[in-house]
């Protein structure tokens, strides 16, 4: 592997781990605010102008997982490669810095709201930490082969796989707050829906996670990942 990746996961994998700390230390502010005595479901109903500023942090957290990509890397596909390296691990630090700070989550299987943009997402914390090693490998894979070749790429069907199975894996998580009205609205105080969808998100409690589809999507994306191993040049006769 090229010398400056090597010195460049050094540095990204700090960055990224205290960029995690970051995140988990807001959730142990909004959870001494509005969850003193433990985090479940049904979520309690924040001010309108705090889950604004929550759905205005999550992008910006994907534009600090951009920006560091775009620092280091020397092309489209490894900047990619960079923020899905950086994705994974900043994803399951947060989950460690939450055990280490709040002892949360109690288990792997513990229901946790995921993000907010465009609508909520609901799942268990094994789900994203499953999709944050695949990341990290998938970054790994992309890295090497333009390491031992700079003209290795993608194919087309590849990628195919990769974006269907991620979009598999986000219905996953969107299917079933979207099928009980849970949007942005029931998260705050003073919402623009229905009096009934508004009801009806207040009281939403996660039941069974459709995993089906999670693991149709991880399946397509770890044969995307087979695919795209680099493949080593035949021997000179």
């Amino acid at each position: 592997m090229r010398a400056d990746i090597r010195r460049a996961f050094i540095w990204m994998t700090v960055f990224y781990i205290a960029m995690a700390y970051l995140e988990s230390a807001v959730v142990v502010y909004l959870r001494a605010l509005y969850y003193p005595t433990g985090f479940d479901f049904p979520l309690v109903a924040m001010d309108r102008s705090l889950v604004s500023t929550e759905v205005a942090r999550e992008v910006a957290t994907i534009i600090m997982l951009l920006v560091p990509a775009a620092l280091v890397a020397r092309s489209a596909l490894e900047r990619f490669a960079w923020f899905c390296f950086g994705f994974g691990v900043w994803d399951i630090f947060y989950y460690v810095w939450l055990k280490l700070l709040l002892d949360w989550p109690s288990s792997m299987a513990s229901r946790d709201l995921l993000f907010l943009v465009p609508v909520p997402w609901v799942g268990p914390v094994w789900a994203p930490c499953a999709i944050s090693v695949g990341l990290i490998a998938f970054a790994w894979v992309l890295l090497r082969g333009r390491s031992r070749n700079p003209a290795y790429s993608v194919d087309r069907w590849s990628w195919v796989l990769l974006f269907g199975g991620a979009l598999l894996m986000v219905v996953s998580f969107t299917l079933d707050p979207l099928l009980n009205s849970y949007g942005l609205e029931a998260l705050s105080e003073v919402g623009m829906a229905s009096e009934e969808a508004l009801r009806n998100g207040r009281n939403y409690i996660p039941e069974d996670y459709p995993w089906p589809w999670f693991v149709a999507g991880c399946t397509m994306a770890l044969y995307a990942l087979w695919r795209c191993r680099p493949v080593p040049p035949a021997p000179v006769v």
